[in-house]
């Protein structure tokens, strides 16, 4: 998984792209980290170029979640496609985080 962060007035725009495995716990840590000392409410994942999520992948956008809410931001997926969308909808993922198209 590789990311970029590109920050604008009022939100985060994060642009993942590659595969979101477990192998990935690092860079998902070093992300939520960044996320979490910028000064900005709306963090925003943008999905487009994100091509793999596994369980693993979908636990740590839920840690993601629970630590920007500590912190009283909002977390936000946007543009998720293919196997990607599959997983998110069949972990009903937007019960818990709002989920864009």
């Amino acid at each position: 998984m590789d990311y970029a962060i590109d920050i604008k007035e009022q939100e985060a725009l994060v642009r993942m792209s590659g595969r979101l495995t477990f192998n990935d716990h690092a860079k998902l840590r070093a992300l939520i980290k960044e996320m979490s000392q910028n000064a900005v409410k709306r963090q925003i994942l943008d999905l487009a170029s994100l091509e793999f999520v596994d369980s693993a992948g979908i636990g740590m956008l839920l840690i993601a979640r629970e630590e920007l809410s500590n912190l009283d931001k909002q977390f936000i997926l946007r543009k998720a496609g293919g196997q990607v969308k599959r997983v998110l909808t069949v972990a009903q993922l937007g019960k818990l985080i709002t989920i864009e198209e």
